[in-house]
This record gives C-alpha cells, sequence and structure tokens, in this order.
C-alpha cells in the first residue's frame, strides 16, 4: 500500500498561522514574522523558527505549540530548525499582526524603525515633541503619548502612557 502524500506547503502555512504567540495570544507566529521556512525534506516537515531575540525566554513554548500543532494534524515526521541570521526584525510582522496587536490594546512598533543600518534617519523623522517617539495610543489614536518604562509586561515591550485619555499602554519595541 502506498504512503498517503504529505499535505502542500501552503497549508502547512495555514496550519501554522492558528498557532498563537504564547506571550500575546491574540497573533499568530505567522503574524509575528518568526516561522522563516515551511519546507519538505524527503518524508520531514522542516519548520525553520528565528526567535523574536536569541534570549527569548518564550522560545521553548513556540516550538512546542509549533511541534503539538502540527503533530495533531497527523505530521508525525517533524523537525524544528532554528535559525538566527538574519536575526528577526519587528520589520517582519505582517500588517494583518500589527492591526491585531492595536486592537488588543499594544502600540505596533512604528514602521521603519528597525535597527537596518538607517534607524537614526528615520528615527529622527518620527520624534515628536518631547523627544519621544511618536507612538499612537491604540485606545485613542493619538500621539500625545510619553514613555513611563523601557521595561514593559515582557522584554519584547515597553510602558507607555497617552497624556490624551489617560490610559497606559504598552508598546511593542522595535527591533
Amino acid at each position: 500500500m502506498a504512503a498517503a502524500p504529505h499535505p502542500g506547503v501552503e497549508e502547512v502555512w495555514g496550519w501554522l498561522s492558528e498557532v498563537p504567540d504564547p506571550e500575546i495570544p491574540v497573533i499568530s507566529l505567522t503574524d509575528l514574522g518568526i516561522i522563516r521556512d515551511v519546507a519538505w525534506q524527503g518524508d520531514t516537515l522542516v519548520v525553520t523558527v528565528t526567535p523574536t531575540y536569541s534570549g527569548c525566554p518564550a522560545t521553548s513554548i513556540i516550538n512546542l505549540d509549533i511541534e503539538t500543532a502540527l503533530r495533531a494534524r497527523g505530521i508525525d515526521k517533524l523537525r524544528l530548525e532554528r535559525r538566527l541570521s538574519p536575526p528577526w526584525t519587528t520589520d517582519w510582522l505582517t500588517e494583518s499582526g500589527r492591526e491585531k496587536l492595536r486592537a488588543y490594546g499594544i502600540a505596533p512598533p512604528i514602521d521603519g524603525t528597525a535597527a537596518d543600518g538607517q534607524l537614526a534617519g528615520r528615527i529622527s523623522r518620527l520624534i515628536g515633541a518631547g523627544g519621544n517617539l511618536a507612538v499612537a495610543c491604540p485606545r485613542c489614536g493619538s500621539t500625545h503619548t510619553e514613555r513611563v518604562s523601557q521595561f514593559g509586561s515582557t522584554p519584547c515591550k515597553a510602558s507607555w502612557r497617552c497624556k490624551d485619555c489617560l490610559e497606559p499602554f504598552d508598546y511593542f519595541k522595535c527591533i
């Protein structure tokens, strides 16, 4: 009896788009941009993952969640590969992911401020009054905001406050 054909790469990408980030469950791993590649090597599915940073505390949970989701779909030969180069950047977040963050109450990173060699020039254009990035409040949309702390609820986020609606919020840091 011939072995059943394995699912297509597009279908696997669809399954992975349903796996939530463990720290921010409103966004999927594919929206986060950390799934770098999905490919079949013979009868083994290889999923390449780039963590948001090399010391990310959620990396082992992310790998377990990927493995659990794919094994539930019948994938029994699976290999997860970790790729650190090129390093992940917030530019890899999808537009859908940015909107999901905003709707959840987290200000997404400001476009084009990831460290790619042109950071200083772009940031100087994005600085608002008072020397802060012009981060829009995810609740009211105002850019009359201020950073409270560089450290937020997770290493990927900073704490901010809106001066108009007075609500605190997280800002997803640019990397």
